[in-house]
This record gives structure tokens, sequence and C-alpha cells, in this order.
């Protein structure tokens, strides 16, 4: 009884009588202690007190100090783990809609950690037993008394599931858990050991850096293109280099210092040695670079500097900081533009005519500092004029000063854009930091096919020539991937793979002819060479016989 006496258990049982003893007093408290936690709290007024009593209730200074007793442990509900954390089928926390860019992934690790969290779903969390049913009594039917035909005392029978008397569970299967020495469950195994679809590869290190001094850090140029020929234009600072991809080679193809310039986009000719330049003043050159001999000089191109150059076989568009969009018939020494569009109020950033393998086009995409992006049609042609977004209208007797299309969609400057090889009519853009979308336009009747939040800065857009995918360079991010080069899977969305090696913003991007290599430029000063695309199908075509032309020497 001593022992008992000394326990916690005891000290707050005569804590508890003594504040009993209290209560009964005239001076009543207007708060009691609480005898597990040792805590005031305040008291609850009955149903039959006073309203108003326990409002300005005060406690008081005399009571008793603070006793803790034991820990306490809460009560554990012994329940279905996937009912307590929501992992019920078809029932699965609400996940955002945007695909931001990770920091480091590529298709080989998200169908990793695919596997990885179904396995740990099934292990971890698995399915709930299925219940067997209360047996209900079946109505007893009374059988004549009759004579055995065969007497037998024992019947010996296969389980089997028709009867409900037999258990569900076959003990001589040779995959019954009771003999599995895995430490997984069966349909873990089955997960495991069932083919997978097998994904390309994409070496992440470039397999070459050349450096690139004085390669701008500014978003608005274009200052990096590969021509058909397999050479490599790059503008630094006043001069243009041409880096030969085969031999290596670098030559210097012009230098503006004597004029005082800045080169601030280069361009090449779809087929050919051409290459147009623009300059920071306004300027504009055309050069053959087999000779490195000038062809053209328009000393008066625009009124401020061009940064975005787009060839459609022999007709030059050039975009400039003055909102104008000029094309020019580079075959005529004339030096006014024969044709002239003002459709954006800022500054035109980005330009891409729809000619593929040296075929004139006549839809030409351009977007602006203005967030815009125009669809053009070379021939005027006029569309009906519908309500909604989407689309510019044209009207009157303004000509091809009012684009065919025109979209409001982006929150940002457009200067990626990308036209899309394998279907007629697709359009690819992408907006700048405040965007961060890539969007894919059909210009066709001017709807909005798909959209994806990248998370980052949108710097560029190239299609793939060998399989249908997008490779697209990043700058600024509001997460921590950023200067990226990321290949998409398109229409799917699925990230291919990841590029990082820059240190700055992705700003330049070009592709080899062959469809194979990209090369990125940034302003860290430095280009990079990047097996990102897989290998054309060469097959060779086999001469017939009956192709005399092939046979004579």
């Amino acid at each position: 009884m001593a022992n008992f006496t000394n326990t916690p258990f005891a000290k707050r049982l005569r804590a508890a009588k003594s504040h009993d003893t209290e209560d009964s007093s005239p001076k009543r408290s207007r708060s009691r202690t609480n005898p597990v936690f040792g805590v005031h709290a305040p008291s609850t007024p009955s149903l039959d007190s006073f309203p108003g009593a326990s409002e300005s209730g005060v406690a008081d200074a005399t009571v008793a100090a603070k006793d803790y007793g034991d820990r306490f442990v809460p009560s554990r509900d012994s329940g279905d783990l996937r009912a307590s954390f929501h992992l019920l089928e078809g029932k699965s926390p609400s996940a955002p809609t945007k695909k931001l860019i990770p920091t480091e992934s590529d298709a080989l690790k998200e169908q990793a950690n695919s596997i990885f969290a179904s396995l740990l779903h099934t292990e971890v969390a698995p399915s709930s037993p299925v219940r067997a049913s209360s047996p209900v009594r079946q109505p007893s039917t009374v059988a004549p008394p009759s004579t055995p035909t065969r007497r037998r005392l024992f019947n010996f029978n296969t389980p089997s599931k028709s009867n409900p008397a037999t258990p569900d569970r076959r003990l001589d299967t040779p995959n019954d858990e009771a003999y599995s020495m895995s430490p997984v469950r069966q349909e873990s195994r089955q997960l495991l050991e069932s083919p997978r679809r097998k994904l390309r590869s994409v070496c992440k290190t470039p397999y070459r850096v050349l450096d690139a001094p004085e390669l701008a850090d500014d978003f608005y140029l274009n200052l990096v293109d590969w021509s058909s020929t397999n050479v490599l234009s790059v503008g630094l600072g006043s001069c243009v280099y041409l880096w030969t991809a085969h031999t290596a080679a670098v030559s210097k193809l012009c230098d503006l210092a004597d004029a005082g310039d800045t080169v601030s986009s280069v361009s090449w000719v779809q087929k050919g040695s051409t290459l147009a330049i623009g300059t920071l003043s306004g300027r504009m050159y055309i050069y053959d670079a087999s000779t490195l001999q000038r062809i053209r000089m328009y000393p008066l191109a625009h009124t401020n500097r061009i940064g975005a150059l787009s060839w459609n076989t022999h007709v030059l568009t050039s975009g400039s900081r003055d909102r104008m969009i000029y094309h020019r018939d580079v075959r005529e020494a004339d030096q006014k533009a024969f044709l002239k569009s003002s459709a954006h109020r800022q500054e035109v950033c980005g330009l891409r005519w729809n000619a593929e393998s040296g075929v004139q086009s006549a839809a030409l995409a351009s977007g602006g500092n203005d967030n815009k992006v125009c669809i053009w049609d070379l021939r005027g042609s006029k569309r009906a004029k519908r309500a909604g977004s989407g689309g510019g209208t044209t009207s009157g007797d303004e000509g091809n000063d009012v684009p065919l299309w025109k979209f409001h969609e982006h929150t940002a400057a457009v200067k990626a854009l990308a036209w899309d090889p394998h279907i007629s009519g697709v359009l690819a853009s992408g907006g700048g930091t405040a965007d961060k979308h890539i969007r894919f336009w059909n210009t066709q009747n001017g709807t909005l096919l798909n959209q994806l939040d990248t998370g980052s800065q949108v710097c560029n857009l190239t299609w793939s020539l060998t399989s249908h995918e997008l490779v697209s360079t990043h700058g600024f991010s509001s997460t921590t991937a950023q200067n990226q080069i990321c290949i998409w899977k398109y229409p799917s969305l699925d990230m291919v793979a990841a590029l990082t090696g820059h240190s700055h913003r992705v700003l330049y991007l070009a592709m080899s002819p062959d469809g194979e290599t990209i090369v990125t430029g940034a302003g860290d000063e430095t280009l990079r060479f990047w097996n990102a695309f897989p290998k054309q199908d060469r097959r060779e075509r086999k001469e017939s016989r009956l192709d005399y032309g092939r046979l004579i020497r």
C-alpha cells in the first residue's frame, strides 16, 4: 500500500480530490486543472448554467503546480492501410497538370521510376483482401430413405472452385506463395519479368566543344546556323566565321569592324552556299561562302537591328526591331523590298518559312516581342472573318499587311518557331521567361493542338528529320533545371532526354544537314555538339538492269 501511495497515479488522484473540494467552496474558481496532462483548461458550462458565466472566467493563481505523468500513447485502430492513406483503386491524389522539366530526367529514368513506383505500391499497399460473404442457409429438402448403391467409407476428390466449401487457395500450384523463394509478391514478379518497350538512349555529353569568344548573350539575336553543305556559320562580335564540319577548318568570312557594326543574325539558304548577314545598325549583306565574296549589300535594309532572317529559295525575309518584315528577291539588284508586313507592335525576333528541300512555300511564321505569333501567306490569300481567339482577319485593301492567322495565347516574347516536317501545317512556338510554354498550332484552321509547360524560358525549337521528335533549348527557369537541351516525343510530349552542359542560357541552336547532330551556343562562349537524333535509314536502292543510263561508262 505504501508503494501505491507514492505512484504518479495516486498523486494525480489526490490532486483531483483536492480540486473537487475547492470547487465546493464559496470561492469557486473559473478554471480547472486537467487531471491527466496537468494543464489549465477553461471550464465548460452545463446546459442549465447561465450562458455568460464562463465567458469572463480567469484562471486562479493558487492552482497547484503542473504534474506530468506517464507518456500518452494514442490508440491506433487497426484498419486497411490503403483506405487510411487514400490508396484505393481508381483514386489517386490530384497532381498538377503542367509538366515541368526535372533536373535530371530522360526516358530510361522515367520508365525505371514508373516501375519502381508500381512495385512499391504493390508491396507496401497491396490490394485489400476480398472478404467472403456470410453463408446463407439453403432450404433443406428431406430426401426419402433409400438404399445406397455403392458402399464406400471415404470419397476423395480434387478441390474445385465450384464447390463453395472448398477454399480458393490451391497449394498444388507451383507458383503459390507458400513455395516462393522471392522476397516480393507474385504481382511484383510479373511486373519485373514483363517485357518493356525498348527506348532510345541519348548520349548526355557533347562529343565536341568549340570556343566561341564574344558570342553575345542576347535573347533577340540569331548568330548560329548550319548549311546544307555542312558548313557552320557563327557571328562573333563584328566578324562571321565559317567552320567546315568534315575538315574542322575555320575561315573568316567578313569583318565589319571598319564600318563600326556588329553582327546580329546569320542565315543560310536552303540549298547552296549563300549566307545572309544582318547587323545591329540595320544593314544586310549576302555572301557566297564558297568564294568568300560579297554578292549583295543593303545599307538601308532596316532602321534598327536585324534579329531574324529566313530564306524561301531566292526570297530573303528579314525582321527587325523597327517592327517591320521585308521580303526581297536576291536575284534582283533593286534595294527595295517587293513586300512589307507590319502586324507586330514590337520587335520581330522570330521568322521561319515553311520551306523544305529547297521547294518554295507560301507559309511564313513570325514571332514578336509583343507575345504574338503571326502566320503569313506569300500569295496574299485571304480567309473569311471569324469570331473568337486565335486568328486575325483580312479586310479592305490592306493586302498582305494583315496576317492569315494571329495567335495571342503566349504571354512572353516568341523567338522559337519550327515547322513540323512530318505533318503538313503544324507549327511549334515557344514563349519567353513569363510564358515558358511550347504550343503546337494547326495553321490550316487556326486552332491550338497542344501545349507543354516546360517551366523554363524557351529559346529555340527544331524538329528532327529522322524521327518525330522535337528539341528545345532553355534559359531562365523557375525550377532547379536551367540551361537545358530537351528532346520531346511528339505527339505524346514525353521527354526522351535532357542534356546539360552550358552554364548560361542556350540561346542558339542549329542542326546538321543529315539531321543527326545539333549544335548549341550560349553566353558561356562555347559551342557544343550533341548526337541527339537517331541515324537515318540509309537503304541503298538497288539499280535496275533496265536502267541503261547507269550502265553507260
